[in-house]
């Protein structure tokens, strides 16, 4: 048996440099991607996302008047979002996003960049589904955006790579597979002036039919996947996907 997942341990131990690592070298095109096309999916109607974060999707999305609301496992990560114009408009409910209830029928779920893999289990997974689903009104959408698998990545069960690099900054992940439970161990390794950080996360990876067979086991089917936010078609090259569910 494997330790008890703590939701609240990812953002803990990020939320104080989250924004400075990931959403300012995220290229500005792939976020205003994502919200014009959630924005597109959500029809008008409210919006719920899973892992709200520091709200680099759920801030622009309000401002172009779509009711939002988020589920976020750390208390640090909320504060963040706090801070920010109108985060303070936003209800978020603090708690494990596989099995928390918030008041309200949406006609959008949203889990984004890779955070269903946060999940410790295709059990927990499974629930996460589940839980999308009960937030849904009829013919409601769950869209999950996350990337695959590549296992040849890994000689003897490890990987390091390059995530970035400048001038004041090095960014680097190592990783450690376990192909028998599908989990990816990863460690960051953010090196700036300022001194090293270590960054630790775990992933309970898996497939896109796997994510499929958790939709239909939650009433909900596959109505489209993307390679990305600008819909370019899913092909054996994609090395990520964003997968539309519909109730």
């Amino acid at each position: 048996m494997g330790q008890v997942f703590d939701p609240a341990a990812y953002g803990r131990a990020i939320a104080d440099v989250y924004d400075d690592i990931y959403v300012t070298t995220m290229a500005d095109r792939a976020t205003e991607s994502a919200v014009d096309r959630l924005h597109g999916l959500a029809e008008g109607l409210p919006v719920l996302e899973f892992g709200i974060g520091t709200g680099r999707l759920a801030l622009p999305l309000a401002a172009r008047g779509l009711t939002v609301a988020g589920v976020e496992g750390s208390a640090e990560m909320v504060r963040e979002l706090r801070a920010k114009p109108g985060g303070d408009r936003i209800p978020v409910a603090v708690g494990d996003f596989a099995a928390t209830r918030v008041e309200g029928e949406f006609g959008l779920v949203v889990l984004a960049i890779n955070t269903i893999f946060a999940l410790p289990s295709q059990e927990a997974q499974v629930d996460c589904f589940r839980n999308a689903a009960a937030h849904l009104r009829p013919g409601g959408r769950f869209v999950v955006e996350t990337w695959i698998p590549d296992l040849a990545a890994f000689r003897n069960g490890t990987a390091l790579r390059l995530l970035s690099l400048s001038e004041d900054r090095v960014f680097a992940e190592a990783a450690r597979l376990s192909r028998a439970d599908q989990m990816m161990y990863t460690t960051k390794v953010n090196l700036t002036s300022g001194g090293l950080r270590l960054l630790p996360a775990n992933h309970r990876y898996a497939w896109p039919a796997e994510l499929d067979l958790m939709a239909r086991l939650a009433g909900m089917e596959l109505e489209h996947r993307w390679a990305d936010w600008d819909t370019a078609p899913f092909t054996d090259d994609s090395r990520a996907h964003v997968s539309v569910y519909r109730l």
